[in-house]
């Protein structure tokens, strides 16, 4: 467990992370407790999420939902403001990867359910956790970070369900800051190859794990395979009131310099 914190930058905030209990969420978690913050975080798997409050200890507020259902985000925002008495930052980050499967390769009668699926989380979880967060976030003066990808600004960094998506996010992002200034700022880090733990569609039946970081690294142009802490420092500045006053409806590109060189054909 850790022990308590100096102030930080993000000293008396307090954040709700969906998706907290893995990966980048899991590392963003970390990262803003030891910036000083607070934080809430959502997920699935009670298991998981009782591991990083183990790990980070009474910073962290585990809350089992799933993002897709408007109950459960409302019962996120109300959760945390039960136990920390504000809500300052929403990082909406909760997503699932199509394994870079191709429309011809979705069969027809599996295309509503996988679309569903994926749409669900990846879209769906974004805007209703905003909504949620909204009332809180005003009060506050807050902000909102969504995960956006590499897929949100290019094609071929995933299938035919999880580029949508993530343009999606992107738009979503951009729609959100026109609409919620000069309250709330709203950007989104469109994050290149991580190695984590995103699952595939059930709907498909898809297993195995995501790409290989051999197989990715010789398209990264700086040489080296991020790990989800290495992209955690970008969302503490977007969410930081003092380092981040004037950004907002920005796709924050992270990626290594993978979209210079493009994604194989």
């Amino acid at each position: 467990m850790m022990g308590d914190h100096p102030a930080g930058r993000l000293s008396g905030l307090v954040a709700l992370v969906t998706g907290g209990g893995t990966g980048i969420g899991r590392a963003v978690a970390r990262r803003f407790v030891e910036e000083g913050a607070r934080v809430a975080i959502v997920g699935r798997t009670l298991e998981r999420l009782a591991g990083v409050k183990v790990e980070l200890g009474e910073a962290i507020l585990p809350v089992q939902g799933d993002v897709s259902r408007a109950e459960d985000n409302a019962r996120a925002v109300a959760e945390t403001v039960a136990a920390f008495g504000q809500l300052d930052i929403f990082v909406g980050n909760a997503g699932v990867f199509d394994r870079f499967v191709r429309l011809r390769d979705i069969p027809v009668a599996e295309l509503d359910r996988a679309f569903d699926e994926l749409f669900s989380i990846n879209v769906k979880g974004y805007l209703l956790g905003a909504r949620s967060a909204l009332e809180e976030l005003e009060k506050t003066g807050g902000s909102i970070v969504f995960t956006g990808s590499t897929s949100s600004l290019a094609p071929g960094y995933g299938g035919a369900l999880y580029v949508p998506a993530k343009h999606a996010i992107a738009g979503l992002t951009r729609q959100l800051a026109w609409e919620l200034a000069p309250t709330i700022r709203v950007n989104a880090v469109a994050v290149g190859y991580v190695p984590t733990e995103l699952g595939g569609l059930r709907s498909l039946d898809q297993r195995g794990g995501p790409s290989r970081p051999e197989d990715v690294l010789p398209r990264i142009p700086l040489g080296l395979v991020p790990t989800p802490d290495d992209i955690a420092g970008i969302y503490v500045t977007l969410a930081a009131p003092r380092d981040n006053r004037y950004l907002t409806g920005s796709v924050v590109l992270v990626d290594g310099g993978q979209t210079m060189w493009g994604p194989p054909h």
